[in-house]
């Protein structure tokens, strides 16, 4: 198959994978790609290429799929990097192309406009996968290779860059059938003996991270036979709905959790990773008794010893060890849910005003809507735990911890499903990386509510150095006024200041078909009761 350039060759690839929406900013270096995506998907041009791989990311996540961001070369590629960590981080699925130079001066150093040293060497770092297009009679198959690295487990970007010789020339392209591999299984063995494990257990415990948001019906099963309870990661929320009586949540570090943890007999985890700020920096204590299953070999066993290691796809293992489950001891599911539910008491307790912020995002949307979180005090607080989740493709959130990525993603999730309302969850300080996103928010109006956090500057260390230190440095910002700010850039604006208006204002922003930047004033709220500090350690104290 012949295709005029590059652009329609790309076009023709996106197709294939479904995707209709692509994110970037336009340069001399992509133009070709970026004028066949204009005419025949649609471009959405973002402010700052970092915010196009985080759109892209979220595209992806809120779908279920693979997202793709288009940037130029040098700085492009550049300021795209530390999305495409968060993207290594999460294990998202990311298509990211970017141009380069011409093919004749590629690497030769001699200072061509956005060259830079060893570009491939820098997205093969922050990247599950990177290639260079060596001409165009391989541009369609470097292309595919990439979408399928990217959505196969674990996942991660995949960056392409592209010589813009290359991208004007014609593209011969010879598409490939595409092949489905098998899941991954465990040996029949190592299942056998798992499974005697699991039989054995009276005192069950479940923990889902990512890795079983690809297994929600096995998993929903598996509880249902043994009256477990769920722990969850932060990615694992809503692997099972957050309303069942047995999913107690992304709550492991509390005392009433760790007090369940140290009376169960049997853990069984599924793609979860253990991550430092959900193990109290790897000080939880965990049954020994540990059946682990993930599709990364490299997972199993390297935080927390698994005496039965399953490296195989989660839906195919769950199934296997289905057969093998056995109801818990009388007594073990109610103490699960009064667990469950008295961890969400005293968290809705502990956060004060801001409970009516909680409970206002729940009450006004549908059960189905995305909510994206930046890293700020209301989502690590209670955004990533109280706030319920019914689907893992709703929630949206950067697991690598940087801030300032809220709203990308969440106008990247918004655009891929336009039949549903976002929400984007931010502080100020962390709006204020990507401001520039208010314009394209603007323009591209998708049905999104940006409820920003006002405290004036980054509140979670802010009280870190409150509690640790007698001074602060560089935590207290000038904040905009976000009235003043929402109106010149053409957004409907509200504001909150106390706990009862919280319902009205933020249902009507919801209910509304275009964006609204909802300004909750923290001064006039009223604090929590317990000022929020990160789950980290410091040494010596």
């Amino acid at each position: 198959m012949r295709h005029d350039n590059g652009g329609d060759l790309l076009v023709t690839v996106l197709r294939e994978l479904g995707i209709d929406t692509v994110f970037g900013i336009v340069s001399v270096h992509n133009l070709p790609l970026v004028e066949a995506v204009d005419r025949e998907l649609r471009f959405v041009p973002v402010r700052h290429e970092a915010s196009a791989v985080n759109a892209a990311d979220a595209y992806g996540r809120a779908r279920g799929s693979l997202g793709c961001a288009l940037t130029s070369t040098g700085t492009g590629a550049g300021n795209a990097a530390g999305s495409l960590i968060e993207a290594l981080s999460a294990g998202s699925s990311v298509l990211h192309i970017t141009g380069q130079v011409e093919s004749e001066f590629l690497g030769s150093g001699r200072g061509f406009i956005h060259e830079t040293k060893d570009q491939l060497g820098m997205l093969t770092a922050v990247s599950a996968h990177a290639r260079t297009v060596p001409d165009t009679e391989q541009a369609g198959r470097v292309l595919r290779e990439a979408a399928r690295s990217a959505l196969a487990a674990p996942g991660g970007p995949a960056s392409v860059e592209w010589p813009i010789d290359l991208q004007y020339a014609a593209q011969t392209d010879e598409p490939a059938e595409p092949g489905t591999a098998a899941p991954l299984a465990p040996a029949e063995a190592e299942l056998a003996a798992a499974g005697a494990l699991l039989a054995s257990a009276r005192r069950p415990l479940v923990w889902a991270g990512g890795g079983a948001n690809t297994a929600r019906d096995e998993l929903a099963a598996l509880l249902e036979a043994t009256g477990a309870g769920l722990i969850t990661s932060n990615s694992g929320r809503g692997s099972v709905p957050e309303d069942h009586g047995q999913v107690i949540g992304n709550f492991a570090t509390t005392p009433a959790v760790r007090a369940l943890l140290a009376d169960a007999d049997v853990l069984l985890t599924i793609g979860t990773h253990f991550r430092s700020n959900e193990t109290a920096d790897y000080t939880l204590g965990l049954p020994a008794a540990h059946i682990q299953i993930d599709v990364d070999a490299a997972a199993l066993g390297r935080v927390h010893p698994a005496t039965h290691p399953l490296h195989g796809d989660a839906a195919v293992t769950l199934t296997g060890l289905l057969g093998h489950a056995r109801p818990a001891e009388p007594g073990w599911t109610d103490r699960v849910g009064a667990v469950r539910t008295e961890v969400r008491a005293i968290l809705h307790e502990n956060i004060g005003p801001q409970a009516a912020i909680c409970d206002a995002i729940r009450a006004t949307l549908p059960r189905e809507a995305v909510v994206a979180r930046d890293v700020t005090i209301p989502s690590s607080s209670w955004g990533n735990r109280l706030l319920e989740m019914y689907d893992p493709r709703d929630n949206v959130f950067p697991r690598g911890g940087g801030i300032g990525q809220g709203l990308g993603m969440g106008i990247g999730a918004a655009l891929a499903r336009p039949g549903a309302p976002t929400v984007v969850i931010a502080g100020d300080g962390g709006l204020a990386v990507h401001l520039g996103e208010l314009l394209t928010l603007a323009q591209e109006r998708p049905r999104l509510t940006l409820i920003v956090f006002n405290d004036g500057g980054y509140g979670v260390l802010r009280n870190m150095q409150d509690h640790h230190g007698d001074r602060r440095s560089g935590v207290d910002l000038t904040t905009p006024d976000f009235a003043l700010l929402a109106q010149a850039c053409g957004l409907p604006y509200a504001r909150i200041g106390a706990a009862e208006e919280a319902e009205a204002v933020i249902g009507a922003a919801v209910a509304s078909d275009g964006p609204t930047l909802v300004e909750v004033d923290l001064d006039a709220l009223g604090p929590m009761k317990n000022p929020f500090t990160p789950p980290v350690r410091i040494p010596g104290q």
